[in-house]
């Protein structure tokens, strides 16, 4: 019995690793995919595109190490948790995978055309913040911290501002004359590839909640206060955030 506990514990440690290790091709394609969009690179977005493939594969190998463990380990409680987790975490990093692809499609799509430095600032960021959001969840979910998970959320308010702010960006880009509607649209699916990434991330910090707490996450919580970026590129709340109404 004793024999058939450390096998499962170390079927359990293998799927956690790989899912770690799938989660890390992520932290590493967001900022390629992001320079592929600043820089025009097609070869590189052809590698990053073509690549996604493997991720897929990689992912299914561990969902289905995932779904072994349920079927032959039968694991209850706390292990079960672990494992319910990891099926649903592998998910979300496999649809942040095919977005950072979906970055590099666009990017071909407007090759040739100039972006203002203003737009090119906001993408940059974007793109760091959405790297900073998936390492801080992945470091959480390594370390078991349910602090670190839960700080996550509030580092996403910081991309969706950033969000809101790229489409300002875009519309008086495209008013100015600088970008025509074409560009302009695909640029604002580029800034809801980046938003949704976060979302991922969120959904991953809100699956390691789950491990160490046992909470289900609450979707019908109050929405969180929303941030305005300043022209100096310091954060403020709008008017009247957090009053009681």
């Amino acid at each position: 019995m004793d024999e058939l506990r450390k096998t499962y514990h170390q079927e359990l440690a293998h799927a956690r690793s790989e899912l770690a290790l799938l989660a890390a091709r992520v932290v590493e394609i967001v900022p390629r995919a992001t320079a592929v969009l600043l820089d025009g690179d097609l070869e590189a977005a052809e590698y990053i595109i073509r690549g996604d493939a493997e991720i897929d594969a990689h992912a299914v190998a561990v969902e289905e190490q995932c779904v072994q463990i349920l079927a032959l380990q039968a694991p209850v409680a706390g292990e079960l948790r672990q494992v319910l987790a990891l099926l649903k975490m592998i998910a979300e990093i496999e649809r942040s995978a095919d977005l950072a692809a979906n970055i590099c499609k666009a990017a071909r799509r407007i090759y040739g055309h100039t972006l203002d430095p203003k737009l090119r600032g906001i993408i940059s960021r974007m793109g760091e913040q959405a790297q900073a959001l998936y390492t801080a969840a992945i470091e959480a979910f390594q370390e078991n911290d349910a602090a670190k998970a839960a700080a996550v959320d509030d580092m996403d308010a910081y991309l969706d501002a950033l969000h809101k702010q790229f489409i300002g960006a875009i519309f008086e880009s495209q008013a100015a004359g600088h970008i025509d509607l074409q560009v302009a649209v695909q640029l604002a699916m580029v800034a809801r590839f980046y938003e949704r990434i976060g979302d991922h991330a969120v959904n991953m910090s809100e699956r390691v909640l789950y491990i160490v707490t046992g909470k289900v996450p609450d979707h019908s919580k109050p929405n969180r206060p929303q941030v305005i970026i300043v022209d100096d590129g310091s954060l403020t709340a709008p008017p009247g955030a957090g009053e009681a109404t």
